[in-house]
């Protein structure tokens, strides 16, 4: 039975994290280029699923953070929080988390590194980043691929919180553990579900064994989730290894139908771990390539795909047909080009080229512009169909789509605005 691993964790959030709820990942500039998926180095890794592999490259890459930047350079911050603190974070682990490069930084190569220390009073100090309000995806294929730190009282963790917490208290926000180990165990790696009636000492978990029987800290290994409606599949260098559903939950809420941010960190001792002994070395380091996101579906978590027309018939258009962030949307005369259709997802996410049709800067105010901005699973990029009215509601918002000035003419671009049921908001959807 694992210990009661994420109570009081799960209510920490610092002031810096907090004040990233208003932002939206529109208000900075979006990861690096995303390099070309590489290759899992190690011989020993075992063969991958060709079925997962496939999936995965067909699928549209939506988010990834490939952590390419120079050496000693902090974590793009248009991504990633830094969480800082000690207190045990719930479950008496002994880390006081920092937002040093000492703890935190890329290393010039294309990776991040979380290193944990020791001091000179033998203290320890770590990192613990996160997305929160800046990359909260709902469903695909979301993977790592991480060199985890190794020895005993060494706990790291790629892991999600659901997107409305701590407003929504832990449990009941839901956890989602994509790796976990624990220094001890070498070569075992945990995949795991927290939410109401099934978290703490008694999750809804399974474990994965390296095929060889060796340490998962030897080498990278990619660390993955297939994530649908009602169903979780974990992976491990592309071998698919159990699926969670409703069923699992029993009489008890499944709270995984909804945005959920990643965390990445390396504690230090704790309940489920232990503490570290004689045998275990400072500094230890978790070394993660990248992050990304996947619509597993190719197109929005589902949905279909054509032309958003006016009330008049002129169609919804990608101004200039640009992809680059921040490009207006705008009225324009239908022609029939890619910069006209529109992939309406069942995630909530209207997408064209590849992107989402986006609030500027997450706003909330009547007149905020509408653009083209790279998928990231926040409000700024949810639409809701309203019945009756035909209307597209931003539910974070609670305004709907209109052309500025309320004017239907080729060229005009568009704008939230107070819903009001008028033609100018009415859109005929594919």
């Amino acid at each position: 039975m694992r210990s009661t691993r994420h109570r009081t964790t799960r209510t920490v959030l610092t002031a810096t994290a907090a004040l990233t709820l208003v932002l939206s990942a529109s208000l900075v500039a979006s990861a690096a280029t995303a390099k070309a998926p590489d290759a899992v180095a190690a011989p020993d890794t075992g063969p991958a699923s060709s079925a997962s592999d496939t999936s995965a490259a067909a699928a549209a890459l939506t988010w990834s953070d490939e952590f390419d930047g120079p050496a000693g350079a902090a974590p793009n911050p248009a991504n990633w929080n830094l969480e800082t603190g000690a207190g045990g974070w719930g479950n008496n682990e002994l880390q006081n988390y920092t937002s040093s490069r000492q703890n935190s930084a890329l290393d010039g190569n294309g990776n991040l590194v979380i290193t944990a220390r020791q001091d000179g009073n033998g203290g320890y100090t770590s990192a613990r980043m996160t997305t929160k309000g800046k990359v909260q995806p709902q469903y695909g294929h979301l993977e790592a691929r991480i060199k985890i730190p190794r020895g005993q009282g060494i706990w790291p963790a790629f892991w999600m919180l659901g997107g409305q917490f701590p407003g929504t208290p832990w449990p009941n926000s839901g956890e989602i553990d994509i790796m976990e180990n624990i220094g001890r165990e070498p070569h075992l790696v945990h995949g795991t579900l927290h939410g109401p009636g099934y978290s703490g000492g008694n999750p809804i978990t399974g474990q994965y064994q390296h095929p060889q029987g060796w340490s998962f800290a030897d080498d990278f290994h990619t660390f993955a989730i297939d994530w649908s409606p009602n169903s979780i599949t974990w992976l491990v260098d592309g071998n698919a290894y159990q699926t969670f559903t409703t069923a699992n939950t029993g009489s008890n809420p499944w709270v995984f139908n909804q945005p959920f941010f990643f965390i990445l960190n390396v504690a230090v001792g704790g309940n489920w771990p232990g503490y570290p002994d004689g045998t275990t070395q400072f500094p230890q380091q978790m070394v993660v390539d990248y992050v990304r996101v996947y619509d597993s579906t190719g197109g929005g978590g589902g949905g279909s795909t054509g032309t958003v027309t006016a009330s008049n018939g002129i169609c919804l258009d990608v101004a200039g047909a640009g992809t680059a962030n921040g490009t207006p949307i705008q009225l324009a005369h239908c022609n029939g080009g890619q910069a006209q259709q529109w992939t309406v997802g069942s995630d909530g996410t209207v997408r064209a080229l590849g992107k989402c049709l986006d609030v500027a800067g997450g706003g909330t105010a009547a007149g905020t512009a509408v653009q083209l901005w790279e998928c990231n699973g926040t409000g700024a990029q949810q639409w809701a169909r309203t019945s009756g009215t035909q209307a597209l509601r931003n539910p974070q918002s609670g305004r709907c789509l209109q052309p500025v000035g309320r004017v239907q003419n080729d060229g005009t671009r568009t704008e939230i605005a107070n819903c009001d049921g008028s033609a100018v908001q009415r859109w005929t959807l594919p």
